[in-house]
């Protein structure tokens, strides 16, 4: 009688802790070298893939079920901003030792997201490195034929709307790394929190997929910066746009460091982390996306206009006059 091949250390690691995450039929288990997803008839398949490494884009003693919810959701914010409803995902997990009390965390994390979005893991590879620990993930989503919404689609007229607030990453981040913020909040542990919070566990606006699709006419999510994307976004329409820096929502604790000088309007705006929706939207239909971002529970602002031109986007204070901004996002080079 032939004895059974002895599983080696990866595919123990596998079928322990996500192989029970592989709940789509198309993932067979995890068993095949390959997934298969079925484009419903009328659908098409979108596809976006971000990967997120240790010391770039979260810090190295960062909780393992942060990271994990981290790396699905800020690819589950970019099939938002397209219009998209999640269908699946496949992950490389790159580690440099397999530590049970991490990965068992990690998998929890990553099987409760997938589980709360819709979006099943499909397959993927899980490999060892001699560098920073990372996770490479690419999802699929599915939309009507021909609905994706695009970076190209503003017109001069169009509102800037975006949903959320903006800046709270980034202050997140510094209090992670004991900066002025951490400083400025050093007797408030509950805003702290709420900061560090936003850094680490993005909320994709999925809810609100049909309604971009539905209403907006560019779109985008904000992961590099307010700025920096907004202008990626005109750049890529072939317009400009005017934005009125008063309105841009931030959260109470930002506005009120940024009142107190602990930040600047700048820092908020190109400091990146933020995952919130960014689109343009014609004034006939701001109304319907105004109540239907209502009826989802996602807050909804619009800061500005698209308007004719190429130049960069312009950024007015409350008398009307530009703020020039020395940086507009961050930059992995």
């Amino acid at each position: 009688m032939a004895s059974e091949r002895p599983a080696s250390g990866e595919d123990t690691l596998i079928a322990r802790y996500f192989k029970p995450l592989a709940t789509d039929a198309g993932a067979f288990g995890l068993d095949d070298d390959a997934a298969v997803l079925t484009p419903r008839s009328g659908e098409e398949i979108v596809v976006t893939t971000d990967a997120i490494v240790a010391g770039v884009h979260f810090l190295n003693d960062d909780p393992p079920d942060t990271v994990a919810r981290k790396a699905l959701r800020v690819n589950l914010s970019d099939l938002a901003a397209k219009g998209a409803e999640p269908a699946g995902f496949v992950m490389t997990l790159a580690l440099q030792r397999a530590d049970d009390v991490w990965l068992g965390a990690f998998a929890r994390a990553l099987g409760e997201d997938a589980a709360s979005f819709g979006c099943p893991l499909l397959g993927g590879d899980t490999v060892s490195t001699p560098g920073p620990l990372s996770v490479s993930i690419t999802a699929f989503g599915r939309l009507p034929v021909g609905t994706m919404v695009h970076r190209s689609g503003a017109r001069p007229g169009d509102r800037v709307v975006v949903t959320g607030t903006i800046g709270d990453a980034v202050l997140g981040l510094d209090i992670l790394k004991g900066g002025g913020v951490a400083e400025a909040l050093a007797g408030d542990r509950a805003s702290r929190d709420v900061l560090v919070a936003r850094y680490r566990i993005p909320q994709p606006r999925n809810a609100l997929a049909k309604a971009v699709r539905d209403f907006a006419s560019a779109a985008m999510d904000v992961s590099d910066g307010l700025a920096g994307d907004l202008a990626k976004l005109c750049a890529a329409s072939g317009v400009s746009a005017l934005i009125d820096i008063p309105s841009i929502p931030t959260s109470a604790v930002s506005a009120k460091l940024l009142s107190q000088g602990e930040t600047t309007i700048e820092a908020l705006v190109a400091g990146g982390d933020d995952y919130e929706i960014l689109c343009s939207v014609g004034e006939a239909h701001l109304d319907a996306f105004a109540a239907e971002a209502e009826r989802t529970g996602v807050a909804l602002t619009s800061i500005g206009t698209i308007i004719a031109g190429r130049h960069i986007p312009r950024f007015l204070d409350t008398q009307g006059a530009e703020v020039e901004f020395k940086r507009l996002s961050y930059s992995h080079f």
